[in-house]
């Protein structure tokens, strides 16, 4: 049986030598053959650090003979043996930490049936577990090879290093094509994400490939290191120190406002992966981040809205940050938003943490948030957890203002909408519910027209 270390030597030698011969026929034809079209230069150049790529890769090879292993065994993401084999949605068997992985990144499609993975729950697949288990009893042998882990290591830290030099290059098309490979690579692997965090100035390096001058921007490489960015705020130990890098946040900020809706939706998927630190949140509040994050919110598409609505609601859950939020139209914005039936679940949770804050509830009651909470609680299809987000703002407005007092009686006595909810809601709706419907009915005896 053929030694799979040898094997990749020998076909990283065979690849090296033809992309020699390649070279070797665009070099000669630019400079014997006038050939100067673009496109040729292009391919030199790519071919160039293809070559520099598969020479590393071969010099820091090793012959390692590692023991064959039924394909079954193996995951169809990493390629290697699987130590926590889960089941997803599809059916379909991987290791935990390469699909989760991918589930982090927001990407739900099954590598194998390329369908959509509905549920996130990921279920462990002992049978499987056990006959590796076996395997690995009978073989004499790990899981994983530690020569080959650090071999591995060696290559990612030598490749990404010369990855962030290209970023500085002159060569615009040589910065554009690393920083499109830096995207890609963190999306794939964790040791790129946590290459960035252990050489933070490299944070810095990752922003060199776009000009001072916002207006001649590339936007495919902005959209580039946008995602870059957001793939290694993924990881926990990285999250301070990106944030804190001078210039990240301001593009993150100013890419709301001018990226396409790919860029844009992965700047405030960044935002919001960067706001689970509560030092973070402020500094992010004090970014002017709120207008762009809203914006995104009535322009942009439903991923885009889901995306700058979680961005949102991490931000806000600093109370300091809700009147920066309210002054950036949030609130108008939203409720436009939910009597529109759009994203209603993520938009309502934001209005319920917002109605804790005085302007924000003196904007809902102007803008006729009670009729459209309680159109949300009679409809059928919204879930039990958005009725009592929708219960909360209820309560809030009725608490500021009395006048509200006689629209939701009406309701009350029309539809039985407060009353249903206090027999058919989670516990808080019902403690909400109940708590309403005592102070309304109490008012009903007076003729209260001022406000509390």
């Amino acid at each position: 049986m053929a030694k799979t270390g040898v094997v990749e030597i020998d076909s990283n030698v065979k690849m090296t030598t033809e992309m020699k011969r390649e070279l070797q026929r665009l070099v000669r034809a630019i400079v014997e053959g006038n050939d100067c079209r673009a496109e040729t230069f292009d391919r030199a150049v790519q071919t160039l650090l293809d070559l520099r790529k598969s020479v590393i890769k071969t010099s820091l090879s090793v012959q390692i003979e590692p023991t064959e292993c039924p394909d079954e065994f193996l995951c169809p993401i990493s390629r290697q043996i699987m130590k926590d084999p889960v089941v997803v949605s599809t059916g379909q068997t991987y290791d935990r930490s390469s699909i989760q992985e991918r589930l982090d990144s927001r990407d739900r499609i099954c590598p194998l049936t390329k369908q959509v993975i509905s549920d996130m729950n990921l279920i462990p697949n002992n049978l499987i577990r056990d006959m590796i288990a076996q395997w690995c009893k009978k073989e004499k042998t790990e899981l994983q090879s530690p020569s080959r882990r650090i071999h591995e290591d060696a290559i990612d830290k030598v490749y990404f290093e010369q990855l962030i030099e290209r970023l500085s290059s002159v060569s615009v098309t040589d910065r554009n094509m690393a920083a499109k490979e830096v995207r890609q690579l963190t999306r794939q692997k964790t040791s790129y994400r946590a290459l960035f965090g252990d050489q933070p100035e490299s944070i810095s390096t990752l922003l060199k490939p776009l000009s001072q001058d916002k207006t001649k921007w590339d936007i495919e490489v902005q959209e580039d290191l946008v995602t870059t960015i957001m793939n290694i705020s993924i990881s926990d130990d990285n999250k301070k120190k990106v944030a804190e890098t001078p210039g990240v946040i301001p593009l993150l900020v100013e890419s709301l406002r001018s990226g396409n809706i790919a860029t844009k939706s992965n700047a405030a998927a960044a935002l919001f992966t960067l706001s689970a630190l509560d030092s973070n949140k402020a500094i992010i509040g004090n970014s002017g981040a709120f207008g762009g994050l809203v914006a995104l919110i009535e322009e942009g598409n439903r991923s885009a809205i889901k995306d700058a609505a979680s961005a949102v609601f991490n931000l806000c859950m600093l109370h300091e940050n809700r009147g920066k939020a309210v002054n950036a139209g949030a609130v108008k914005v939203i409720l436009g938003k939910i009597v529109e039936r759009i994203c209603v679940d993520e938009l309502v949770t934001i209005l319920a943490l917002l109605a804790n804050h005085q302007r924000a509830v003196d904007e809902l009651g102007s803008l006729g948030a009670v009729s459209s909470m309680l159109s949300l609680i009679r409809d059928g299809n919204i879930c039990p957890r958005s009725k009592e987000n929708c219960i909360a703002v209820l309560y809030s407005i009725a608490l500021n203002d009395r006048t509200k007092w006689k629209e939701i009686r009406e309701e009350e006595s029309a539809n039985h909408t407060i009353s249903l909810l206090v027999k058919n809601g989670t516990s808080r709706a019902q403690r909400k519910a109940a708590g309403l419907l005592e102070r309304v009915n109490r008012g009903a005896t007076g003729n209260i027209t001022h406000t509390a």
